[in-house]
């Protein structure tokens, strides 16, 4: 036999697919059983005693050729199956040598390609780990994750240093390292609330905001505290208001003491020339400066002395109603409307400042229906006021700041007028905001509740 037909028939060989191969083996040994058994028949005339013969030559041999013809097979099944308990140990680094092309090779094929892509995906997971650990690490928010048994299974530097003196926290009960921690903080965290606390100290008090959220991981429950650091930041809010403050109040009395400077020596030389006419309007000057002083000065001391709201049940419609008299806006409320609840007084002087800039914004030529708008609706548990105006609307910045005190837009404005709103809502319980209208104009809505 040539080496080409050799070599063609080792290719065809490993072309079959394995049931092929199985079908090819077992036709040969039973045709080879049918050949032995005729010729050991034709040699000795007995057809028992040939079948006997044959099947002694037969079975010994039928086993060594299924024992070599399974070998490799069994070889692949092993590495396959060790290649799999790797992958239930996360060891994906195993590949496997594809020396068949039936069925088994495919499936060595199939296994070294998942496991690469295991390989893939289990390097990205732990570089993706790696930075979410760092980017935890050099936060300076501390976080701390415990279990349900009350142990400290994941950390950062910034919780160790809070809870421990940066000593290692991992594993420790923090039940039991709060009993360390001052009043505050371990009422902060019993509470199961979010929100701030302070501590004080001797060289000054530290403000922290704490976060806390509970989960479930591995069918476990678990507890995570964030807490945050908020007193430069308090500090350095404090400090720029009093600078605006201070900037402002500067601003406005030297606005209104230079022309009374100016007025009163203009006033003096005009005494002694005895011109009436003059002194009067210089007199009148100065009192209206005076007077717009005084409302300034007066503005802020009502902001910084906001009186605790005295509610009680109010009729909405009548309420509403004769608030027109004082500022002109369009009443949409049904005169059987359910009472209302509050501080009347207050929201009063919250509804008239909030009509007045509405009034104040709307363009009387626009061609747009320059009207404003005050709405009620009452649910049952809150009502909710809503005053719009057709004027030009405010810029995202101007929205962003129009309820922070000192902001405003106006040449001659406080920014004192919608933060007190803001003040007499909150104290209310309520919360009020402020948005720009599809087609010009701004709304600003309040919610209040009803006890």
């Amino acid at each position: 036999m040539s080496q080409s037909t050799k070599k063609d028939i080792l290719i065809l060989k490993s072309n079959l697919s394995l049931e092929a191969k199985l079908t090819v083996f077992i036709t040969l040994i039973i045709t080879f059983i049918i050949i032995a058994t005729a010729f050991f028949n034709y040699w000795l005339q007995d057809l028992i005693i040939a079948s006997l013969l044959t099947a002694a030559i037969i079975f010994p041999l039928s086993i060594i050729a299924i024992r070599s013809y399974m070998a490799p097979v069994n070889r692949i099944l092993s590495a396959l199956n060790d290649g799999f308990h790797n992958f239930l140990d996360n060891d994906f680094s195993v590949s496997l040598a594809k020396t068949r092309e039936d069925e088994l090779g495919e499936l060595v094929e199939v296994y070294n390609k998942v496991g690469g892509v295991l390989r893939d995906e289990r390097l990205n997971l732990y570089q993706r780990e790696l930075l979410l650990d760092t980017v935890i690490q050099t936060t300076p928010l501390a976080l701390i994750l415990v279990d349900d048994s009350g142990a400290i299974i994941y950390s950062n530097s910034a919780a160790k240093q809070l809870v421990f003196n940066g000593k290692a926290i991992n594993g420790l009960s923090f039940s039991k390292l709060l009993n360390d921690k001052p009043k505050p903080f371990i009422d902060a965290v019993n509470s199961g609330l979010s929100g701030l606390f302070t501590i004080p100290k001797e060289e000054g008090s530290e403000t922290y905001h704490l976060t806390q959220s509970q989960f479930l991981l591995n069918g476990r429950k678990h507890q995570l505290y964030l807490f945050k650091s908020l007193t430069k930041e308090i500090n350095r809010q404090e400090v720029n208001t009093w600078k605006k403050v201070i900037r402002l109040i500067s601003h406005e009395l030297n606005n209104s003491l230079a022309p009374i400077t100016s007025l009163a020596h203009s006033g003096e030389l005009l005494s002694q020339r005895q011109d009436a006419q003059k002194l009067a309007d210089i007199f009148s000057t100065m009192g209206e400066r005076a007077r717009y002083l005084q409302s300034f000065i007066e503005g802020y001391a009502k902001f910084a002395r906001l009186p605790n709201p005295q509610c009680q049940s109010i009729d909405s419609y009548a309420f509403l109603s004769n608030l027109q008299q004082i500022q002109k806006f369009e009443l949409d409320c049904r005169p059987d409307e359910r009472p209302i609840y509050g501080d009347p007084a207050q929201l009063q002087q919250v509804i008239i400042n909030l009509a007045k800039n509405a009034s104040e914004a709307t363009d009387e030529h626009s061609e747009v229906e320059n009207r404003v708008v005050l709405s009620l609706s009452v649910s049952v548990e809150s009502f909710t006021l809503i005053i719009k105006d057709r004027g030009k609307g405010m810029s995202e910045a101007n929205l962003t700041n129009a309820l922070l005190p000192f902001y405003s837009t106006k040449a001659e404005g406080t920014g004192l007028g919608l933060p007190l709103c803001r003040e007499i809502v909150e104290a209310h319980g309520g919360k009020i905001s402020i948005a720009n209208r599809t087609n010009g104009g701004l709304k600003v809505t309040i919610v209040l509740p009803l006890n």
